[in-house]
């Protein structure tokens, strides 16, 4: 299962919290269209299928068929000249 380190825990919070989205809402990482890639977008709640990655109270929602391919990774923030940057690393 994808986890989250407290930075980014930490960046979401503060991105939903600013986009003033419903307490069930978060962040949903998914592929795009083209499937070469991830985006991360802000959503009010999960789709169906996702799963639900709570911590810290930040929530992140990924779909079944991206969730194996995160299982093994940590989210992590940090912050850059225009805002927070996210990465993705092999849990240790």
């Amino acid at each position: 299962m994808l986890t989250l380190t407290e930075n980014a825990q930490t960046a979401i919070k503060s991105i939903t919290d600013q986009a003033e989205i419903p307490d069930a809402g978060g962040v949903r990482i998914a592929m795009t269209d083209s499937g070469t890639e991830l985006q991360m977008t802000i959503a009010d709640e999960p789709e169906t299928g996702d799963e639900v990655i709570e911590a810290g109270g930040a929530r992140v929602f990924v779909p079944e068929e991206t969730s194996t391919m995160l299982e093994s990774q940590e989210l992590d923030a940090s912050q850059g000249p225009e805002g927070a940057g996210f990465s993705l690393r092999q849990q240790a």
